[in-house]
């Protein structure tokens, strides 16, 4: 390794983040495109379930379990990652998530 190499390895370290956390609540649940993100698709909707059935996800009304608002949709199978995004948001809605 040069001297240029460990300096700029030091420089990385020391830089600051580039975004600050605040220092609020957590938010409970995950992101629906985490979730998405972990399935392959196309995707029944029972299959979805039985993999990812017991996540919660964030909605603006706060937690909720994906099963439950798998149960209130009416689609069947899920031929991609925005189908089962846009499925979701049309059972729980979308905006802004509760932090508390």
């Amino acid at each position: 390794m040069s001297d240029t190499d460990e300096e700029e390895t030091e420089a990385e370290e020391d830089a600051e983040p580039a975004v600050e956390l605040g220092d609020g609540p957590d938010v409970a649940g995950e992101p629906i495109a985490r979730v998405a993100s972990r399935l392959t698709w196309p995707a029944t909707r029972s299959d979805v379930r039985a993999q990812e059935g017991d996540a919660t996800v964030r909605t603006p009304d706060g937690p909720t379990s994906l099963d439950e608002v798998l149960a209130e949709s009416d689609v069947p199978l899920f031929e991609s990652r925005g189908e089962f995004h846009e499925a979701v948001e049309d059972v729980v809605g979308s905006g802004p998530v509760a932090t508390e």
